[in-house]
């Protein structure tokens, strides 16, 4: 049966022709109805869910003429996302009524927390504006692995997808380089993906303008593609300290250093839709148990150009250090962290002596080295 009823972010055209990598212009595409079904906003807010509604109709999208790749490549997608196929009955707006198949969330995922419903199809504008770039960027890597990796491989990967497709579009959204023409001046050969789970490896074969005009040579060039990420030093200016936390780094370890317990600010990804400010204060809460009362920004940079998709947002947070809890970190993530507050003499020290080596808590410090006695005075 090649009648696919579709809803929610796959009804996104620009997404379906990511899932099946090709154009639509041989499809027959028609509005059709689901009858007794609504759609419950997803717990990520990115999509909805159908869930059975005695009453209620969702509207979406009636696609006919998918071969059995087509079919494959949908259900593929599905699949990493939790769903599967069923058989309902269709209304396509004509008077008539014909079977077809929905993707629905599997029966062990119905019951999971939703954060409201709605009857509006994800296809909406609305949608589209907030998560429909978001949306197709994590189909672009979710089907790069198609005939790859099973659908219970991708959705243990999902996360990692979830995080690297929110940071793509917001490296999309930032200030163009106008001197330059991306479409003349880069030119892409081959775009491999050797390795993809909560961080990612991805290669190139390509060109770039030198400076004298000429493309360069086809290069093969790799980097380690990852999310955006937070790092939040909390500050008290009352008593003139900081807190920094200790916890182990297998990347220090695989590297070979022989002390992979790393001293550092407050750290992690941000999660899709969240802001860097609300990451910030997130992560500070997780892993050191602090509220923080104002957010000072530090600098929005790459953390090593060279080698990795990175983006860091820095902070300084203000915050009250005077009951701290030793002890933090979600053991959901296997976070084993000790914090400790150091005063800002001591974390000088540190720098100078070259004490740490947390890139991000060297930049920190010496931004507070220029504005502590602006951030005494106005606490």
């Amino acid at each position: 049966m090649s009648d696919i009823f579709l809803f929610g972010a796959v009804s996104h055209l620009p997404l379906l022709r990511t899932v099946l990598g090709r154009g639509l212009a041989d499809l027959q595409i028609l509005p059709c109805d689901l009858q007794d079904h609504t759609g419950i906003v997803g717990p990520d807010e990115t999509g909805l869910l159908l869930q059975p509604e005695d009453g209620k109709t969702v509207s979406g999208l009636l696609v006919r003429g998918l071969g059995d790749r087509d079919i494959a490549r949908l259900a593929y997608y599905a699949g990493a996302l939790g769903k599967q196929r069923k058989t309902v009955t269709l209304h396509p707006g004509d008077g008539s009524v014909l079977q077809g198949q929905v993707f629905f969330q599997r029966p062990s995922q119905q019951n999971a927390p939703a954060q409201g419903s709605t009857g509006q199809a994800c296809s909406d504008e609305g949608w589209v504006v907030k998560w429909g770039s978001f949306a197709v960027r994590v189909a672009t890597e979710v089907m790069v692995h198609f005939g790859h990796l099973s659908e219970k491989q991708i959705a243990s990967r999902l996360p990692g997808i979830r995080i690297r497709a929110a940071a793509w579009v917001a490296a999309q959204a930032r200030p163009a380089d106008l001197t330059r023409d991306l479409s003349r001046d880069v030119v892409v050969h081959a775009h491999h993906h050797p390795y993809s789970n909560f961080f990612a490896a991805q290669e190139m074969d390509l060109q770039y303008r030198r400076f004298d005009g000429t493309l360069s040579p086809v290069l093969n060039r790799g980097a380690q593609v990852l999310g955006q990420a937070v790092v939040v030093l909390p500050y008290d200016p009352a008593r003139d300290a900081v807190l920094l936390v200790e916890q182990f780094r297998t990347p220090v370890f695989i590297a070979g250093d022989r002390a992979p317990w790393g001293i550092e600010p407050v750290s992690g990804l941000i999660d899709p839709g969240e802001t860097p400010e609300m990451a910030a204060h997130r992560e500070t809460k997780e892993e050191a148990g602090l509220h923080l009362s104002r957010l000072e920004p530090v600098a929005s940079v790459y953390s090593s150009s060279g080698s990795s998709t990175e983006f860091v947002y820095i902070f300084i947070g203000l915050s009250d250090l005077g009951n701290v809890n030793k002890d933090g970190g979600l053991a959901e993530e296997g976070e084993d962290i000790r914090s400790q507050v150091v005063g800002f003499d001591a974390l000088m020290e540190g720098i100078d002596t070259q004490q740490f080596c947390d890139m991000p808590l060297v930049t920190a410090a010496l931004w507070l080295g220029r504005h502590r006695d602006r951030l005494r005075i106005s606490a």
